[in-house]
């Protein structure tokens, strides 16, 4: 008779049990709460990318917008371009940037533009060639490039570490931006006495 009893109570209780949805949304919310985390850190992360992939543009246009308008600039005021870089990177961290501004020349002989002076996080040496994309060559009809040809070049790169990870690569997402500008008030920028576009 007890035993009858006590399987009538654990039927009631389990019917009970069945109609019971009072820890339905506990359980759902522990479900879905990793993935709504993962996906909060995970736009925060890639917002911020974008946010300094968007200030490395700005920089390296500025960098070498700003070069172009000198006739000649001094060691001082490349320094002072690259103060202003990391100002335009605020509130990121200036450290993970490498600023650096070049000057080619554009070889009507050898058909390849030449650095002429560079400086910056990664300098290159005078001569060495560098890509230049070919709208910005200046042509004759014959398809001849033009004598006294120089551009101006900002090259940013910027490492951003997310500060989360579990979407962007915890090591580090590189940005980076180059810009050219041709000298505005003389065919090349000086930096200090040098303009050659070879030797030395």
């Amino acid at each position: 008779m007890r035993k009858r009893a006590t399987l009538r109570n654990v039927r009631r209780v389990m019917r009970s049990l069945r109609h019971d949805d009072s820890g339905i949304v506990a359980i759902e919310f522990a479900m879905i709460a990793p993935l709504l985390l993962l996906m909060l850190f995970g736009i925060t992360d890639v917002a911020n990318y974008f946010a300094v992939d968007r200030k490395v543009s700005q920089i390296a246009q500025s960098m070498s917008d700003l070069t172009s308008r000198y006739t000649a600039v001094q060691e001082s005021d490349v320094t002072n371009f690259f103060t202003i870089a990391g100002a335009m990177l605020t509130p990121y961290d200036k450290n993970q940037m490498k600023a650096t501004i070049h000057q080619v020349y554009l070889d009507p002989n050898s058909k390849t533009a030449k650095v002429v002076w560079s400086r910056g996080s990664t300098p290159l040496s005078k001569n060495t060639v560098y890509s230049v994309p070919a709208g910005l060559v200046g042509k004759d009809s014959s398809g001849n490039w033009l004598a006294n040809q120089y551009l101006i070049v900002g090259d940013i790169k910027y490492n951003y570490v997310p500060t989360i990870g579990w979407v962007l690569n915890k090591a580090g997402v590189t940005a980076s931006e180059i810009a050219f500008t041709k000298p505005r008030q003389m065919t090349c920028v000086m930096l200090g006495s040098t303009c050659t576009p070879s030797g030395g």
